[in-house]
């Protein structure tokens, strides 16, 4: 215990002396109070830092000072648990995991285990059934055709359907799919996993959690002047489940490290055997969780993808890369992956070349994978409560050059 005593100082006092050779002298003066029980010195700490982390892009932000913003929510966290403050001490540990660096990932984890630990019960148990029934109409929406035709875009499902597969092979998968760069729909691969059960239970997911801070967006998609991000507790995100009136406060909980963040939920999914098609790695793991309504416009990803639908139903549109010029995608950097236009008004005079492009698309059930290759354009509307998780993969060098 010594030893690992001796390390765990070794190592913070080494990042304060980093810190302060880029001139954070203020910061380390007050860590050292905050290591002494200052808590004004800790939030003191933590705005500095935090600060640091915001003065220019993301990219250019020192490894240093997102390892001193993780020490500061360190101790911001300690001393709000030792004053009985669990949800601020929450709060401070979550934020450290999603902004701050890898060196003292371990320590956060650890102190949110012990504070999770002591969780209580939930109570209100009428409220809780009440919430049941909605949760469960919420799944259950849009499951009629001709229902979800009124809110899709002009000719879904009527061009070519994407091919489904029940539970092949991965030799199957590799030689008729994923060399042959094709989308295909894998269904009854995921039934065993705990989360197609687990997740159908609002209160669990509450419970493993509720008290967690995520961060969301709010709006109609990323593409809109409205859109904007947020850091609320999954329980405050749950709530807004039902709050879809007005698409400039649909809120998604897109694109986000989730299993990382809250390792409970990863316990109830695992990684499906085609992601290692191609003798590459995983590259990222994300949750995608919200309302109806939600949209992610049409973009494409660099990577091989495989996305698990656990909780309700999506509708996905897919467009062969080869299209990408008639798609019209954004010219500025930052949007070059996404398509200027919208799918459910599509501007002909602006865009006249969209309008005969096949594609091909489907609704995905829950239980079901879609695999979707590098480049492949993709527009996707949850018709219901959706809860999925997407794969992302890279395959070996020579791989690549065969697919």
């Amino acid at each position: 215990m010594a030893c690992s005593g001796d390390s765990e100082a070794e190592r913070r006092a080494a990042l304060l002396r980093e810190v302060t050779e880029e001139g954070g002298f203020a910061f380390a003066a007050s860590a050292e109070k905050a290591a002494a029980g200052d808590l004004r010195a800790a939030e003191a700490a933590r705005e500095m830092a935090w600060e640091q982390l915001h003065s220019g892009p993301w990219s250019e932000v020192g490894r240093a000072w997102r390892d001193a913003y993780a020490l500061a929510c360190l101790h911001v966290a300690r001393l709000r648990r030792a004053a009985d403050d669990r949800t601020a001490a929450l709060r401070a540990l979550d934020m450290g995991l999603i902004m701050g660096g890898n060196l003292l990932r371990a320590d956060l984890e650890a102190a949110l285990a012990c504070i999770v630990a002591e969780s209580s019960d939930e109570d209100g148990a009428e409220a809780a059934v009440e919430e049941a029934k909605r949760w469960r109409e919420g799944l259950d929406r849009n499951r009629d055709i001709a229902d979800a035709l009124k809110i899709l875009p002009t000719k879904s499902l009527s061009c070519k359907e994407i091919a489904r597969r029940s539970c092949m092979s991965l030799e199957e998968f590799i030689c008729d799919y994923f060399l042959r760069d094709t989308p295909v729909i894998i269904s009854g691969c995921i039934d065993h996993w705990p989360a197609m059960t687990k997740w159908k239970d609002i209160q669990y997911l509450k419970k493993i959690a509720g008290d967690r801070t995520v961060p969301v967006e709010v709006g109609k998609s990323y593409v809109c002047s409205e859109w904007k991000q947020e850091l609320i507790t999954f329980s405050q995100f749950l709530e807004r489940m039902w709050s879809t009136v007005c698409p400039s406060n649909v809120t998604y909980l897109a694109q986000h490290p989730l299993f990382e963040q809250i390792k409970e939920l990863h316990e109830d999914i695992m990684v499906p055997d085609y992601c290692y098609a191609g003798g590459g790695e995983l590259q990222s793991l994300n949750a995608w969780f919200g309302p109806h309504g939600t949209v992610t416009p049409l973009h494409y990803d660099p990577h091989h993808n495989i996305l698990a639908q656990v909780l309700g139903r999506k509708y996905i549109r897919l467009y062969p890369g080869s299209v990408s010029e008639d798609l019209y995608p954004h010219t500025e950097t930052m949007l070059s992956n996404t398509s200027q236009v919208d799918l459910h008004n599509i501007d002909a005079k602006e865009f006249p070349r969209v309008q005969n492009l096949d594609f091909m698309d489907c609704i995905l059930e829950e239980g079901d994978l879609l695999y979707i290759p590098p480049k492949w354009w993709h527009y996707v509307r949850s018709l219901s409560i959706s809860f999925s998780v997407s794969f992302w993969w890279r395959a070996a060098a020579i791989t690549s050059d065969a697919s």
